[in-house]
């Protein structure tokens, strides 16, 4: 299969990319990979996308996808597991065995999250460790249960889960809590929700499921333990750039690195977009932005390519 542009993931940036290039009468597909919308398929309430009243994540994306469907985009429920920068047209590999070539490539494969890689910790994860409350929230319906981070994610996270918890416990190694202030209101606000300050998780423990989380002081090293049924940890994220690796200039964080101007990478006609590139801000709406930029130059360059 050929193709102009193929577009490689499906969040904010991936779709806004697709709509972009097949408005302007790009032949375009896209490859969704295996998280459908991307992360914002796991946030429960949005509240600062113009033009989207408060909801769910998920069915902003659904919005989303159903407008690139409609401008022409031929979508693709496959991930790509190998491709092959150095030749043009640019090669891609699915894991179903799809192979595609394209003239240009956008990469929007945006991140995923992080784990905390403590000994114990795979043994409960669906056992009573999650990263996602919208998904398994419902489990821990009337129970004790715990979030792990200090930022806007671990914020929402926390708010989801008291409206159906018994006990939150937010716990972060900061002295205060680093979201943003409208989330930050809310969640000083909630009586369920009891804020642990100044602490950094040490094991989880529990026989067949999990049961209860040692805890250490980041100052004074002190220990304590706490009981829970269920932690959800929002610690952060990973580049999903390892398919790119050595094909393309990398930071040391593992985002990709692109033209300020252009957002194309250090490979002329591959451009990345999204919370993938190494770009200071991570929101919704600067993503969506992103994907309409990588887009408008991925055009111009298929226009430059013609006239050489």
């Amino acid at each position: 299969m050929h193709t102009q542009v193929l577009i490689l993931g499906s969040g904010p940036a991936g779709y806004s990319a697709g709509l972009y290039t097949s408005l302007a009468g790009l032949d375009t597909v896209l490859l969704t990979g295996k998280n459908i919308g991307g992360q914002l398929t796991l946030t429960n309430e949005i509240e600062n996308y113009p033009g989207f009243l408060i909801g769910k994540g998920i069915e902003l994306m659904d919005i989303f996808q159903k407008q690139i469907i409609q401008s022409g985009v031929r979508i693709l429920y496959e991930q790509a597991i190998h491709t092959d920068l150095k030749q043009k047209p640019f090669y891609t590999r699915t894991d179903t065995g799809t192979e595609i070539t394209a003239d240009t490539i956008i990469i929007a494969t945006g991140n995923s999250a992080r784990w905390l890689n403590l000994p114990t910790e795979k043994q409960f994860i669906g056992r009573g460790i999650s990263i996602c409350a919208t998904c398994d929230g419902f489990f821990y319906k009337n129970k004790i249960v715990s979030v792990i981070g200090g930022g806007n994610t671990a914020g929402y996270e926390a708010l989801y889960l008291a409206q159906t918890a018994q006990v939150v416990y937010l716990i972060y190694r900061e002295n205060t809590f680093q979201a943003e202030k409208n989330i930050t209101k809310k969640i000083n606000k909630n009586p369920k929700i009891q804020q642990i300050a100044n602490h950094t998780v040490l094991s989880f423990s529990g026989k067949d499921k999990l049961e209860k989380i040692t805890i250490q002081h980041t100052q004074t090293k002190k220990t304590q333990d706490i009981y829970t049924s269920g932690v959800f940890e929002a610690i952060g994220h990973i580049p999903n750039s390892q398919l790119f690796q050595g094909q393309l200039d990398i930071d040391s964080d593992g985002y990709i690195i692109t033209d300020s101007k252009t957002f194309q990478t250090s490979c002329q006609g591959i451009f990345a977009c999204g919370d993938i590139q190494s770009f200071p801000y991570r929101q919704a709406i600067i993503a969506a932005g992103t994907g309409c930029i990588a887009a408008l130059s991925a055009k111009k360059y298929l226009l430059a390519t013609l006239k050489n």
